[in-house]
This record gives structure tokens, C-alpha cells and sequence, in this order.
């Protein structure tokens, strides 16, 4: 069938004339057609490009969750191998303070005796931390909140044991310090105190106590020192002076011959000289003496442990 065609008359009235336009409908349709069809097949397009462009934003704001949660948990678990470290570190402290606070009971009795001054001496004057209770008081809202009221919890813990810890060490210190054992293997033949002189039977003030034992029994140190004298002294014949922590002091009279030096270091136990009668005696035996901040003390409170065999 053949294309209709039309003519379009237009008509200028300033001059008369008359202008006509052929118009071929098939092609006019083509093109309208064309138009409305591309301008369909945009709007899909359209569409997933703001969809794609769209996602794009959201996954990109999902990176930087991602990442900002990933610097997160990074940090909280640097802070929770902190927090695991310190609780590692107080379990060691627990169990040092734990073996080492454990005295010998006949020490542990000695030590009770000592004067009041000697005791003091070694306490020390440290002020303990921060008490538990009062760091506990701290509001814990936020993560972040929790893992530093922690952090100061367990530093808070660790100083206090660290403070338990020093006072163990002057504890151990003065156990070492003081005189509890028998200075040698033998019987008392004179106690502390009021007592008749045994050469010329008048009163007088015993400063020790003897321990008769046969001349060449060794003498042992009564507790850690170091040798301040180990010579010839008058009425105590040859004599040790031991100098202890804390103001104690032991003295060994009457000896056959020195096992030490002075400005040497001993432990409790450990031989310093033999048993003689040399000086001012009446016969083989130990005169023994001890001393704190220059005041004399009785012997026997301290003794409780035999001499070594």
C-alpha cells in the first residue's frame, strides 16, 4: 500500500504568498517511534546506574565500619594480653609472698621477743597504696570505660602486693637478724641476771649465759652478720663480736681459737670459733651475750632451737 502523503499550506499575510509542505507520514512515525523507544530503554539504564552508584556509597561506608571495628578490636585485645599479663605477673607475686612468708614456727617465736625498738625498726615507714575499694568506686559504662577501671584494679593490686611484698623482705631480714639458736652443743652452767661471782662470791650481774661443752666444740654464729672483733679482750679471753641488722649484736667469749675475720660475712650456723677458757674462767665453756641498740638481753628468750649437731 502506498505511503499517504499530506500538504501543510502556510500563508504570509504581509505579502500574500502562499508556501506548501509535503509531509511523508510513514517516516514521521519512524521517527517518533525511534525517540520513544531509546528514551524507554534509558530509563533502566538510568535506574541502575543511581542503584549502582547508590550501592557504591553503602559499601563504601561499610569499609569504614569494617575498618573503624577492625582498629577496635585490635585495641581491645592489646588491652585484654595487658590485663592477661598483669594477672600473670600478681599470680607470680601471690606465690613468692606465699613460700616465702611461711617462717619457721621457733623463728617465728624469737622474733615475737625482740624489744619493741628492734620490731619498729624493721617495719619501716612506707605508706601502703591506694586501698582496693576506693579504685573499685570508678563508674564503668563503656567498653573502653571497663578495660581501663580494670587496668587500674590490677595495677592497684600489684602495688599494694609489691608494698606486701617489701614488708615480706624486712620480715625475712629480720628473721635472718636474730639470735635463735644455741651458739654450741653443751649444758647452761650460768644463767642471765643476779648471780654470785665465782671467784670471789660476792653479788654481782651476769651478762650472759655459760654453756659448759669441752674445750674444741665448735661455736656457731646465731644468726646472719658480720665479724666487727676477733681478738684477745680482757676478762672474755679471746672474743668474737658479731654485728646483726637492726641493732643486734652477739658476742662469743672465752674461745680457743677463731674460726673468722673481722669484715667477714657468716650465716646463721656457720662455725666462728672452738670452745676454750681463755680470759677470766673457771673452766672450759661459752660465754654468750646478745645485745640490742647496746641494751643487754636475756639469752634464753630468744634460744629456742638447738645447736647443730
Amino acid at each position: 500500500m502506498r505511503a499517504r502523503r499530506f500538504t501543510v499550506v502556510i500563508a504570509d499575510r504581509s505579502n500574500g504568498r502562499i508556501h506548501r509542505i509535503g509531509v511523508n507520514l510513514k517516516p514521521t512515525f519512524a521517527f517518533a517511534g525511534i525517540v520513544i523507544v531509546c528514551s524507554l530503554l534509558s530509563v533502566p539504564v538510568l535506574m541502575g546506574l543511581g542503584a549502582k552508584w547508590s550501592a557504591r556509597g553503602e559499601i563504601d561506608e561499610l569499609r569504614t565500619a569494617n575498618s573503624l571495628l577492625r582498629d577496635e578490636n585490635n585495641n581491645y585485645r592489646a588491652a585484654t594480653g595487658e590485663l592477661t599479663g598483669q594477672i600473670q605477673s600478681l599470680e607470680g607475686v601471690l606465690t613468692d609472698l606465699g613460700a616465702r612468708s611461711l617462717l619457721d614456727p621457733a623463728q617465728a617465736k624469737a622474733m615475737s621477743r625482740l624489744p619493741a625498738l628492734v620490731k619498729s625498726s624493721a617495719a619501716g615507714g612506707a605508706v601502703p597504696p591506694k586501698a582496693l575499694s576506693e579504685l573499685a568506686k570508678t563508674p564503668w559504662i563503656s567498653p573502653e570505660d571497663t578495660f581501663g577501671a580494670l587496668r587500674d584494679l590490677l595495677q592497684g593490686l600489684e602495688n599494694r602486693l609489691t608494698y606486701v611484698r617489701k614488708d615480706v623482705e624486712r620480715r625475712e631480714a629480720l628473721a635472718a637478724a636474730t639470735p635463735s639458736i644455741w651458739p654450741t652443743q653443751g649444758w647452761l652452767a650460768g644463767s642471765f641476771g643476779e648471780r654470785s661471782d665465782p671467784f670471789t662470791g660476792e653479788a654481782g650481774f651476769h651478762q650472759g649465759i655459760d654453756i659448759s661443752a669441752d674445750k674444741g666444740t665448735p661455736v656457731l654464729a646465731t644468726a646472719d652478720g658480720l665479724v666487727e672483733s676477733a681478738s684477745y679482750s680482757g676478762d672474755y679471753g679471746n672474743l668474737i663480736v658479731l654485728k646483726h641488722q637492726f641493732g643486734l649484736s652477739t658476742r662469743y667469749a672465752h674461745l680457743s681459737a677463731f674460726g673468722v675475720k673481722p669484715g667477714q660475712r657468716v650465716k646463721r650456723g656457720e662455725v666462728i670459733g672452738f670452745v676454750g677458757s681463755t680470759g677470766r674462767s673457771t673452766g672450759a665453756h661459752l660465754h654468750y651475750e646478745i645485745t640490742a641498740n647496746g641494751r643487754l638481753l636475756n639469752p634464753l628468750q630468744l634460744l629456742t632451737q638447738p645447736a647443730a649437731h
